[in-house]
């Protein structure tokens, strides 16, 4: 149903009052240099203002800064910008009227992208669909009165881009908060009272010994296990002896730690191992079970919005099953981003992309995943990586890392403080986007009110609006 418009307003299909001109990329472009002066305007130009690539002088389609740029080719189609001036680039076109202010315009589109953006043409890259774009009814007000509604709306974006930004600058101050509670947690000064209060804790050195010894515990029942399944029973103790210690850090290195506190490695702390190997035409036989990808584990959480599926056979269940507590480290992607397994799903399994790390006992799981995402924030993660380019944090690598021990009743306290701080920051993130929500609903409100002749009072009824015939392209 269309919207009804004040009587000296016009309607028409937009083709029938506008021109446009696809974009070309030059021959010769890319840095500035003595032959190339001319800026290429392609997406990021008009965007930011700022050309980054330039071009020599040629038969090339031009804008000046006060021409209307649309994107044409891509999946952000019908996207429009303004405010530069050089080559039109091959994923834009300039369009523009001889009868409707060019501010008019830009923001009559600006009305129309989510229409135009989710009606493109084309298989793989998505182009504006001209049948669509053309027909869009425009709804022209008299010359004097767009000027007027051009200059409301840019007073009152104005006023939102403010907001906007404000609301910017808390997001960004929460994030910095974030940051200093996780250095705090994970460095001791979150507790540093709470240790005043607690002289008498037992200190990590005495939680390694035991950890250590059921890291041995649960190796002799494994072997003890293999041994019976094969048949053989150990007449005597000499097997024992393959037990593989973890190696010791070089403590020459680490930063002092408070009082109570030690440096362990995670080799010494947990059992890691890799997921599963994905293999669509090898692996077709055994239970066909939901699996955890890379792309699930976010920092701090799992989404289990989208899992796939894939077999697994008996002999594999256990090697790759999860269970509550279980930290979930990416081997690539963004390697280590980790999160803990609720084990709100059963018989959920994991991927080769991951690493399941399962401590032994006595370490809270989620000061890992504190203390991983701390390192990733202040770039110390890296060192842990390898490749050039594409990065991975190795099995052989993670196993090495070491990390901080602190006493078991001091984990439990990191952890409460920490979680305490953190819900607050996140009712005031969560307050923070939707009055980011709020804002752009706002600015969809003011442009439909602009072209419906409802921001501005209404001038001179005797001022016509006179549309010619349909505008030659």
């Amino acid at each position: 149903m269309k919207t009804e418009l004040p009587k000296n307003w016009k309607s028409t299909p937009l083709g029938d009052v506008c021109k446009t001109l696809k974009g070309k990329k030059p021959k010769n472009s890319g840095e500035i240099s003595k032959n190339r002066t001319i800026p290429y305007i392609n997406i990021k130009a008009f965007e930011t203002g700022l050309p980054v690539e330039y071009a020599e002088s040629g038969n090339y389609p031009e804008c000046s800064k006060g021409d209307v740029l649309i994107v044409w080719d891509g999946a952000r189609s019908g996207l429009t910008g303004r405010g530069v001036a050089g080559y039109v680039g091959s994923t834009l076109s300039k369009i523009w009227s001889d009868i409707v202010d060019n501010g008019y315009l830009y923001y009559f589109l600006q009305s129309q992208y989510d229409f135009i953006n989710t009606n493109t043409k084309g298989v793989g890259i998505p182009h504006v669909d001209p049948n669509i774009l053309f027909t869009i009814d425009f709804s022209i007000a008299p010359k004097g009165e767009q000027n007027r509604i051009v200059a409301e709306i840019e007073k009152q974006f104005s006023r939102l881009d403010e907001a906007v930004e404000n609301l910017k600058r808390v997001k960004a101050n929460l994030e910095r908060y974030k940051a200093s509670v996780l250095k705090a947690a994970v460095e001791g000064k979150l507790t540093e009272e709470w240790r005043k209060n607690h002289p008498d804790v037992e200190p990590a050195d005495k939680l390694l010994e035991r950890i250590l010894a059921e890291r041995r515990k649960k190796w002799e029942e494994t072997e003890l296990a293999k041994m019976k399944k094969a048949g053989k029973v150990p007449k005597d103790d000499k097997w024992k002896k393959k037990y593989g210690d973890p190696s010791t850090l070089n403590q020459k290195n680490l930063v002092k730690l408070p009082h109570g506190w030690l440096w362990a490695s995670v080799d010494q702390l947990a059992e890691i191992r890799l997921g599963k190997m994905l293999d669509r035409q090898k692996h077709r036989k055994g239970n066909k079970l939901s699996y955890l990808r890379n792309i699930n584990v976010r920092w701090g959480t799992i989404n289990t919005d989208d899992l796939l599926e894939m077999f697994f056979k008996d002999t594999e269940l256990d090697r790759y099953s999860l269970m509550p507590g279980d930290v979930l480290v990416c081997e690539g992607g963004e390697p280590g981003r980790a999160a803990v397994w609720d084990g709100s799903l059963s018989d959920m399994k994991y991927q080769k992309a991951l690493h399941r790390v399962r401590f032994y006992r006595d370490y809270e799981e989620q000061l890992l995943v504190y203390y991983l995402e701390f390192l990733s924030q202040t770039g110390r993660l890296k060192r842990w990586f390898t490749g050039s380019t594409i990065k991975h944090f190795t099995k052989e690598s993670f196993s090495g890392l070491p990390i901080p021990v602190p006493p078991k009743a001091e984990q439990v306290e990191i952890i409460s403080v920490t979680e305490e701080h953190f819900s607050k920051i996140l009712v005031l993130e969560r307050d923070v986007e939707i009055n980011l929500i709020r804002s752009d609903r706002l600015r969809q409100s003011i442009l439909k009110k602009a072209f419906s002749g409802k921001l501005v009072p209404q001038g001179n009824n005797d001022e016509s609006t006179d549309i010619p015939l349909k505008q030659s392209a």
